[in-house]
């Protein structure tokens, strides 16, 4: 494809970009906590993951359940370490809850729809993200705001993947036509 074909491609996704930051400052003000400054951030890491997931909804439905999953895991391991901390273990409270949580976690390799283990990773990595850095979180209003904006940004996988198909489609029908 001539590079003058190509660029139309990046035009997309710049504007599918542009738009999923219109999206977030105009969503920002309704989501939980009060008073945050958006959470694009997590819509453009579950956009790049629906690509990793392999371009297709079955995939999108694997990373979105990998995010829940890993929000889980993430809330178990800071409740069991404070748990463990509380008992009076100490610097290793927390250690041992990611260690006891991890084994379960990696077990989701065997069950069907649970089984994208990088979604886990990467929703645990924003929820404790969420819960570390934005003020006023909570359990449930980081896993509904994280929620959230995983499905906006696999959404916008799947309408890049549409649009990007339907823009090559037509590229091959017109050098066809010649």
């Amino acid at each position: 494809m001539k590079f003058s074909k190509f660029i139309v491609i990046p035009i997309i996704i710049a504007i599918l970009a542009f738009t999923i930051q219109i999206v977030d400052q105009l969503l920002s003000p309704f989501m939980p906590p009060a008073g945050n400054s958006g959470f694009g951030w997590i819509a453009f890491q579950a956009w790049a993951m629906y690509f990793m997931a392999g371009c297709n909804v079955t995939g999108g439905i694997k990373v979105f359940l990998g995010y829940f999953s890993g929000i889980v895991v993430s809330i178990g391991i800071m409740v069991l370490g404070g748990n463990l901390i509380g008992m009076g273990i100490g610097f290793l409270s927390f250690p041992i809850a990611v260690f006891l949580m991890v084994l379960p976690t990696i077990c989701l390799e065997r069950v069907p729809w649970f089984d994208y283990i990088p979604g886990v990773f990467v929703g645990a990595g924003v929820f404790f993200g969420f819960m570390s850095y934005v003020k006023g979180a909570t359990f449930s209003n980081g896993m509904f705001t994280e929620l959230v904006y995983c499905a906006l940004g696999l959404i916008y996988g799947y309408v890049t993947v549409v649009l990007r198909t339907k823009y090559e489609e037509s590229i091959k029908t017109e050098n066809s036509q010649i």
